[in-house]
C-alpha cells in the first residue's frame, strides 16, 4: 500500500475513533444516554451540548421513521463507504486522500450508531442570537470537512485549471 493510501486510511481511522470516543464519553460518561431528547447543557454563550437522536443522515436530512428506513440508510451509507474506499485506493493527491478518509471515517461512525441504537447520537449545538446551527457530532463534522476537501481538490488541482494542457503542449513542441 502506498504512503498516500495509508494516510487516507489513518485519517479514516482517526475520524472514526474520535467520533466513537466522543459519543461514548457523552452517552455513558456524562449520562446523555438517559437524557430526554433536546435536553441541553450550556457550555458557552454560543455552544450547548444537546441530546438528539437523529434518524436521518447528516444534519437530519431524510429521516427514517421505520426499521426498513433505518436499514436502507445503513445500506446506503455502507455502499458509499465501499465506493469511497475504492476511490481512495486509486487516489494519489494528499488533499483527496485526506478528504476521502474523513468522509469514510465519519460515515462509518454514523453507521455504527445506526446499528447499535437505530439512530445517530448528535450532541454539538452552536448558535448566535436567533441563528441556530444544526445539532451534529464529530462524524458529521468529518464528513462535512471531507466533502469540502474533495471539492477543493476538484477545483484546485492543475487538471481542473487546464494547466496540464499548456504543459503538455510545451513538452511536445506545439
Amino acid at each position: 500500500m502506498t504512503r498516500m493510501r495509508r494516510i487516507g486510511f489513518l485519517v479514516a481511522a482517526a475520524a472514526l475513533i474520535a467520533d466513537q470516543l466522543s459519543k461514548n464519553l457523552l452517552l455513558y460518561g456524562f449520562g446523555f444516554i438517559v437524557m430526554r431528547p433536546f435536553e441541553r447543557i450550556e457550555v458557552l454563550p454560543v455552544f450547548d451540548l444537546v441530546m438528539v437522536w437523529n434518524r436521518g443522515v447528516s444534519y437530519g436530512l431524510f429521516q427514517a421513521e421505520s426499521q426498513l428506513g433505518t436499514l436502507l440508510l445503513t445500506l446506503f451509507q455502507l455502499t458509499a463507504v465501499v465506493v469511497l474506499t475504492w476511490w481512495l485506493l486509486k487516489a494519489d493527491r494528499r488533499v483527496l486522500v485526506i478528504g476521502l478518509g474523513m468522509v469514510i471515517g465519519g460515515a462509518l461512525g454514523n453507521v455504527i450508531d445506526r446499528i447499535r441504537f437505530g439512530a445517530v447520537a448528535d450532541f454539538f449545538h452552536f448558535y448566535a442570537g436567533e441563528y441556530s446551527f444544526y445539532v451534529f457530532n464529530i462524524a458529521d463534522a468529518a464528513i462535512t470537512i471531507g466533502v469540502m476537501l474533495l471539492l477543493a481538490d476538484a477545483f484546485l488541482r492543475p487538471e481542473a485549471k487546464g494547466e496540464n494542457k499548456g504543459c503538455e503542449n510545451k513538452r511536445s513542441g506545439r
